[in-house]
């Protein structure tokens, strides 16, 4: 890896993991939190878009 990327150090199995996974879990924190924003905006609205017109529900 390290001749790949040009880096002075190299990576070793486990720190490999370990930087993946955590970009995993960062990557899925970062789409719940904007599901959880998409939902808050949705209920706290009240009114959905139909077509360019504004109907109430």
């Amino acid at each position: 890896v390290s001749n790949t990327f040009n880096m002075p150090f190299g990576f070793g199995g486990t720190a490999l993991l370990i930087v993946v996974g955590v970009a995993l879990d960062t990557v899925t924190q970062v789409q719940q939190h904007l599901l959880l924003r998409h939902y808050d905006g949705f209920m706290k609205e009240g009114r959905v878009k139909f077509r360019g017109r504004q109907r109430y529900m």
